[in-house]
């Protein structure tokens, strides 16, 4: 079961719309090198807001470090 993290909720939405799709569909998975993310939850990082999901193309588990800009 998820919870919601209202922090990394803020941190997410605070990044221009065309800037998050650039993010998420650069990511980096072990299998297929680079990937689009899905299924992700975001959790609050101090450096910034962390994606974990999964791999597009295999299902394989990936993760992305949005950092802040400060």
């Amino acid at each position: 079961m998820s919870t919601y993290d209202f922090s990394a909720h803020r941190k997410w939405f605070r990044i221009p719309k065309d800037i998050q799709q650039l993010l998420l569909q650069n990511v980096f998975c072990v299998n297929c090198g680079e990937t689009t993310i899905v299924d992700f939850e975001l959790k609050d990082e101090k450096n910034g807001v962390l994606l974990e999901g999964s791999c597009k193309t295999c299902g394989g588990d990936v993760a992305r470090l949005v950092e802040d800009d400060g």
